[in-house]
């Protein structure tokens, strides 16, 4: 096996800043690791320097895996080794579609009843983009922006709105991660998130669902960009099927 496919373990996030039961720490520690692209499409994953960087058994790590799996992020080749999952156009469009209906109900719903607390947040959340894009911090302005569209899903008063998102949307969230590299687009989207602050903030719900279907519309045609000039990263003929990694 080619060693410079196969994954840095050392890169994975330490199991104390996770949240929930073993498993559930050491599947967030790869899930990160996956969507923040240390893990790029095609890396190979392997169970023992695994255990071993998160000093755990085999047991969590496999349902991690398996969960993974599940979520797509993750493909299991018989016989073989489980791999990162290359991008699918065919996942993210789908997404996009979710996202856009999810997102454009949610910013008209709030711009209808925001209150001076929810505008506070909204602000603050923005001001921080600004210092994460003056320090040209993507990460962290993937962070923030994660936390502007959940924080827009919170305020409709619907608690799992955020959970689902994040379930449904993985595709969507790992090519958005991929795309903030991009020269002037972590200004880019800092400029539509304001576009779409100010509306809601306004009380305009016709404008508020006018600036997020803009701000959603960027990246489909963006990534099809990418595919055409990165075709590695994307889906090859063949993936594989998901079983146990050896």
């Amino acid at each position: 096996m080619n060693q410079t496919n196969e994954i840095n373990a050392k890169l994975l996030r330490n199991l104390s800043s996770a949240n929930g039961g073993l498993a559930q720490q050491v599947h967030q520690s790869i899930k990160q690791a996956i969507l923040a692209l240390d893990f790029p499409p095609g890396a190979i994953l392997r169970k023992g320097p695994i255990c071993e960087k998160l000093g755990v058994s085999r047991a969590p790590v496999a349902e991690a895996i398996s969960r993974l799996s599940t979520e797509g992020l993750v493909d299991v080749v018989p016989q073989s080794a489980t791999r990162v999952a290359y991008f699918s156009m065919d996942e993210i469009r789908e997404g996009v579609f979710i996202r856009e209906a999810l997102e454009l109900a949610v910013v008209d719903k709030v711009a209808r009843n925001i209150t001076d607390d929810q505008r506070k947040k909204l602000t603050r959340n923005i001001r921080m983009q600004d210092l994460l894009v003056e320090d040209n911090d993507t990460l962290g302005f993937y962070e923030a922006d994660e936390e502007f569209h959940h924080l827009l899903m919170n305020f409709t008063g619907f608690n799992g709105l955020s959970e689902l998102s994040e379930r449904v949307l993985v595709h969507v969230s790992r090519a958005r991660i991929l795309l903030l590299p991009t020269p002037g687009r972590l200004t880019e989207t800092r400029d539509e998130h304001r576009a779409v602050h100010d509306a809601v903030c306004a009380g305009d719900p016709a404008r508020a669902r006018d600036t997020m279907k803009r701000h959603l519309g960027q990246l489909l045609p963006r990534l099809e960009k990418l595919r055409d000039e990165r075709p590695e990263l994307f889906n090859l003929a063949g993936a594989g099927t998901r079983t146990e990694s050896r």
